[in-house]
């Protein structure tokens, strides 16, 4: 059999690619990696040469837990989610208005509150302008959450274009071996077997949900409640067994072999191997079988930038709702801190049957506003007393007596922020339809008859 006869052979450079084999394109190869859960399927296609494969080594061995994998590997033991960024993000605060709960939320609602951000329709609440501020209502029906099979099916634009690496290693495996250069061939072939096994080994784990709650007690109360941040706000409302896995779930990665997870050190072991072997081998190839290593990497370098330009938060907060069978997103624009509260009262005051002993408007107010000065107190019990009344004309209006003892500064601002309230309450059932429209689910899921407006 002939040996292809290359003339670049018979020069004398060398690209001198050794330190090129493990550092570059490290960053890329770690974010391709942690879309491997996301995308059905991602698991068969990582037989490429792929660079990277020290600062990969390094960042997945620590996933591998004993006394040996921790020397070669030193580093925090991770849960595999944290691993590859599926939890270790921190919510908003969730007080739920009518069964009490006051507590801090994990990575699910952390991307809920990504989803809200998503939502461009804005309705604007008119009104007295001293800040922008939203308030977006979730409801949430009656949902059975899946396991791995809610992650989103690999499109067959991903699947094209991982052919690219794929073609480009193994075409660059057969002319080094058509030229006789067996080192190349060898050095990209250990490539394609490391990355590929590592990308299966990985892939194979399954992404699951951990609701928190499996089934909360009988009678528990809707668990209607806010999601705080600095200034928007989520008003989530659905039934206690619904609203669990935005504010006590989490993503779980099931792998085999836990908890020391040596099928994850191994192939971390395999790819510090390439790492090492490429090191020192490469400089010995021939000039052309190192430009066809450098092609090699070149191209699945091209590939998993690719994926790592894939927005990792929008594919986990995809795959969430999905699991929450898509509930619907109204956003509302409010223009100051006084028009928010006093609307987050109204929408979660919807619905529930007068007199509610646990529904307390007054507490609403005071989680947002908690001012203790004596104008915020008088208005809280003006905006309370008209909020907890059944008829739907409401005056936030003040008499004189009620005036007596403010000053004239203090007597104008206690009037425009019931003012506020006055055109938050106007604003409100200008949408209270789209409101209820936007809880169909939630009503006939959680039964809560409503007898008035609020």
């Amino acid at each position: 059999m002939s040996t292809l006869i290359v003339p670049i052979n018979q020069s004398k450079v060398n690209l001198d690619t050794s330190g090129v084999a493990g550092f570059f394109g490290g960053d890329e190869a770690i974010s391709a990696m942690a879309t491997v859960h996301l995308y059905r399927g991602r698991r068969w296609l990582g037989w490429y040469n792929s660079p990277g494969s020290y600062t990969v080594a390094k960042k997945f061995g620590q996933l591998a837990n004993s006394r040996f994998w921790d020397g070669l590997f030193p580093g925090p033991n991770l849960t595999p989610a944290e691993v590859f960024g599926l939890d270790g993000k921190t919510g908003p605060h969730y007080w739920g208005v009518l069964s009490g709960t006051d507590m801090s939320t994990g990575h699910l609602a952390y991307l809920v509150v990504q989803k809200t951000k998503e939502v461009e329709e804005e309705v604007e609440i008119g009104g007295r302008e001293t800040i922008p501020l939203t308030v977006t209502i979730i409801d949430v029906g009656d949902v059975m959450l899946k396991h791995s099979e809610q992650a989103p099916v690999m499109s067959i634009h991903h699947a094209l274009l991982a052919a690219i690496p794929i073609t480009v290693s193994l075409a660059t495996c057969a002319l080094c071996a058509a030229s006789g250069d067996w080192l190349a061939f060898a050095l990209i072939m250990l490539g394609v077997i490391s990355s590929g096994t590592s990308c299966f080994v990985i892939g194979s784990a399954q992404l699951e949900f951990l609701s928190g709650v499996k089934e909360p007690s009988p009678g528990t109360p809707p668990a209607d409640g806010i999601l705080l941040m600095r200034s928007d706000v989520v008003i989530v409302r659905g039934a206690e067994k619904d609203i669990n896995p935005i504010t006590k779930g989490k993503f779980v990665l099931k792998m085999k072999g836990g908890p020391e997870y040596r099928r994850i050190g191994l192939c971390s072991l395999l790819l510090l191997a390439q790492f090492l072997l490429q090191l020192l081998f490469i400089p010995q190839a021939t000039t052309f079988g190192q430009i066809m290593f450098i092609t090699s990497l070149a191209a699945s370098w091209a590939y998993n930038s690719f994926l790592s330009s894939l927005e990792q938060e929008k594919i986990q907060v995809d795959v969430l709702w999905r699991a929450l069978d898509n509930p619907r997103l109204s956003k509302f624009g409010l223009k100051s801190r006084a028009a928010q509260a006093v609307f987050a009262c109204l929408v979660l005051g919807d619905g529930i049957q007068r007199p509610s002993v646990d529904f307390k408007p007054k507490k609403v107010l005071q989680r947002f506003i908690s001012n203790d000065t004596r104008v915020w107190s008088v208005w809280r019990d003006k905006v309370t007393e008209q909020l907890e009344n059944n008829k739907e004309d409401k005056s936030f209006k003040l008499s004189s007596s009620d005036l007596q003892g403010f000053g004239e500064h203090e007597r104008v601002l206690l009037q425009s922020l019931l003012q506020d309230a006055h055109d938050t309450y106007r604003g409100y059932q200008e949408q209270v339809h789209r409101i209820r429209d936007n809880s169909f689910i939630f009503e006939k899921q959680v039964l809560r008859p409503i007898h008035s407006r609020v």
